[in-house]
């Protein structure tokens, strides 16, 4: 464990409470009104505002400074998986087919805790701080993307958000500089051929051989179009077609994915993908109609404020603690608000026996040993920035 100045026992036992109690009610993204009501009735505990500008079940409250020279954003995603549960801890969720797979019910209570500790020390806090208890990370619509229509980063100076870690080792803090995680947009298309007699196949536009090939060109994208220093991903994840073994089809659907590490390439690959869709299906005599679904841009770490976040790591905790990591092309909607201003998103090793599982697996669980020390990064982010 790294030392936290300002996270007692007590502060970590209230933290941990908090975690199990949002742990046992998880609700799914879009609906979290009753994590909601409860933020907001520790908020007003602590005797810190709200601000209901911002449509809910998102909850946004307003912390004033002494000096009041800066405001810094800081936010936890408060959504759960649609996953049911397994293993016998005693805080399991008492809601069926519902879990927190992915420690947004720990880093709901990390924020939670930070404006506790605020409120207990308001002399100490010369920064404006918005606190964002964000709606809906899972799923789309984002709710970060909604919250910045709303105008959520109006007048913030940064804004820093952690996650804990599962295969980052206990002890470590870090995050990638610059492009840091992918965009994750989808893709629906449907072949529109001509079906027939599967002993007669020149009598048809065979959308499944037609399908092949688009498989095969989209591959292409990823190794002839992009750019080769620049992270890109196109996968399947669907393809429904026929019911038959001698009928061709009259179409075929496929649905898949589009990972990108760079704005560019992520434009790039989703021109391409749509050009080939229409060129190929026409090059058979086939209609292809291409859906692109837009989700998360990649997120971007600004180094500028990587250089203060690191800065931060380093003093409170030590030179060791600070791990730089590789990019990853998983997608997280926190980049909707680095796309708009300057921050960082931070990720908070808690690899150990308890926390064996990888991120969205039934099983999977927090160590609680690793939130003070998120505790204390969010409190040192709002008081060094």
């Amino acid at each position: 464990m790294l030392p936290t100045k300002n996270v007692d026992s007590e502060l970590k036992a209230w933290a941990i409470e908090q975690r199990r109690h949002f742990h046992m009610n998880p609700e799914l993204s879009g609906q979290e009104y009753n994590t909601s009501a409860y933020v907001k009735e520790k908020l007003a505990e602590f005797g810190i505002p709200l601000d209901d500008r911002f449509s809910g079940p998102s909850v946004v409250a307003f912390f004033k400074g002494i000096e009041g020279n800066k405001t810094i954003a800081l936010r936890a995603d408060m959504d759960a998986l649609p996953l049911q549960e397994e293993g016998d801890k005693p805080y399991i969720s008492k809601v069926p087919g519902v879990m927190h797979g992915c420690g947004h019910d720990g880093h709901t209570a990390i924020l939670l805790a930070a404006a506790k500790w605020m409120s207990n020390n308001p002399d100490l806090v010369k920064n404006n701080i918005r606190l964002i208890f964000q709606s809906s990370e899972e799923a789309s619509p984002s709710g970060a993307q909604k919250l910045v229509k709303e105008g959520v980063l109006d007048g913030i100076d940064a804004i820093y958000g952690i996650h804990l870690i599962s295969r980052m080792p206990m002890g470590k803090v870090g995050f990638a500089t610059g492009y840091a995680m992918a965009s994750c947009n989808d893709f629906d298309i449907k072949i529109e051929g001509k079906g027939g007699h599967g002993g007669y196949p020149h009598d048809t536009v065979d959308p499944i051989y037609i399908a092949s090939h688009l498989i095969q060109a989209f591959q292409s994208v990823v190794s002839r179009n992009l750019h080769p220093l620049h992270a890109g991903v196109i996968s399947f994840g669907g393809m429904q077609a026929g019911n038959s073994y001698n009928v061709i089809p009259h179409e075929v659907t496929l649905k898949g994915t589009i990972r990108a590490l760079t704005f560019e390439a992520a434009e790039l690959m989703h021109e391409k993908t749509a050009q080939l869709t229409e060129s190929i299906c026409a090059s058979f005599g086939a209609k292809g109609h291409y859906q692109f679904i837009e989700g998360t841009p990649p997120l971007y770490n600004h180094p500028e404020a990587c250089e203060f976040a690191r800065g931060v790591i380093e003093n409170t905790f030590g030179a060791d603690a600070f791990l730089p990591i590789d990019p990853v092309l998983g997608a997280e909607d926190f980049s909707y608000y680095l796309k708009e201003k300057v921050g960082a998103f931070i990720n908070v090793g808690m690899q150990s026996e308890k926390s064996q599982y990888p991120h969205h697996h039934p099983k999977f669980d927090i160590d609680e040993d690793a939130i003070p020390t998120a505790i204390e990064l969010m409190i040192q982010l709002a008081l060094q920035a």
